[in-house]
């Protein structure tokens, strides 16, 4: 597997604060690249969802991840992708005046092509350099049947939303982390532990496609999006660990400085998920880590010290139960700020 020597061209975060009333729209840049799926939160605020939007359904084309309502458009939300960050309008969801916001940012391949590869035909960008690319498919044929994904490699995890062309519906993830066979699966939306459901047809993906089933990921007469992801070496790790319930957790070898960690408990529900980043703390382990969690629009809260960001992986710091329960499993998705040494076996720096 290829090492990944600079993997801020291709996942970046930034923070910028809301101008809405005082100058209406604003560029967004530092991203260092065009970003393809941008995932953005009001930290200030309660009240606000997780927003997001990509260059496959194009600008201005949302969705929100912790709810399952159907695609809508703001025309004053994300209005544009550049090529150094986006744009965003006057919506206070994405700008409201003197609110802070994060924008997590990944590079596929601009707006797509098609592929046949599966059953249903998709539209794919993909980047196989980081193992990420976004497919939209439809319709759904309301039976098992496969869908092409483009990167050429079997995904270690898959998250699919339907558009709500038919109904609405929530967000899936699939993971070999997860369960190796793709019986059980998250509902993002929701803080539940993971659960057997047909979704992917209980089987993994392949190089080619992967494979969708029940009514989350192929109703009848549904579009759909999805974002899948294969690990890379110095970029991208998949994984879980388990519990001691210990302000000395577990420590997480990923084999890079994270510069973005998401967990959620797999066998217990109840507990929210949480995802961190280096940028939003400071780029150092302070006592505290800033916290928002995927599956409500709450506020970022800081009260709490859940890792620290080690230069080979993470450590966990918390001994509460949602990601530290004793013998309990807990899911990670992380994602590098800089790999302990370049390909060139030289320590690496982040860019």
């Amino acid at each position: 597997m290829a090492q990944i020597d600079k993997p801020g061209l291709y996942f970046n975060t930034v923070t910028y604060t809301g101008t809405h009333s005082s100058s209406g729209a604003q560029s967004i840049t530092g991203v260092g690249f065009q970003p393809d799926w941008v995932w953005l939160k009001n930290r200030t605020s309660a009240g606000y969802d997780n927003r997001t939007y990509d260059a496959v359904r194009t600008a201005t084309k949302i969705l929100n991840i912790n709810n399952t309502n159907a695609e809508g458009t703001d025309s004053q939300g994300l209005t544009a992708f550049g090529t150094d960050g986006f744009t965003v309008g006057t919506s206070n969801g994405d700008n409201n005046n003197g609110d802070s916001y994060v924008g997590w940012n990944w590079k596929a391949n601009g707006s797509g092509s098609a592929n046949t590869d599966g059953g249903i035909n998709s539209t794919v960008s993909v980047n196989n350099t980081a193992g990420f690319s976004i497919v939209k498919y439809g319709t759904g044929t309301g039976s098992a049947t496969t869908v092409g994904h483009g990167l050429n490699a079997a995904p270690n995890l898959i998250i699919v939303k339907p558009l709500g062309t038919v109904t609405t519906g929530g967000w899936i993830m699939g993971a070999d982390a997860i369960d190796s066979t793709w019986n059980n699966v998250f509902t993002i939306n929701e803080t539940g532990a993971a659960a057997n459901d047909p979704s992917f047809n209980d089987t993994a993906p392949t190089s080619s496609v992967f494979s969708v089933g029940n009514n989350n990921t192929n109703r009848s007469g549904e579009n759909y999006i999805a974002y899948c992801f294969v690990e890379k070496k110095g970029y991208s790790k998949f994984g879980s660990y388990v519990g001691n319930n210990n302000a000395s957790g577990p420590f997480v070898y990923t084999g890079f400085k994270p510069a973005f960690v998401l967990l959620k408990s797999i066998n217990n529900g109840g507990w929210h998920w949480r995802q961190m980043d280096t940028v939003r703390d400071n780029n150092k382990n302070d006592g505290t880590n800033n916290i928002l969690s995927a599956n409500n629009n709450a506020a970022e809260f800081s009260n709490e010290l859940d890792i620290d960001y080690l230069s080979n992986g993470f450590k966990i710091r918390d001994a509460r139960t949602g990601i530290n329960g004793s013998a309990w499993t807990v899911m990670y998705m992380a994602f590098a700020k800089n790999p302990i040494v370049g390909s060139n076996n030289i320590p690496a720096t982040a860019i």
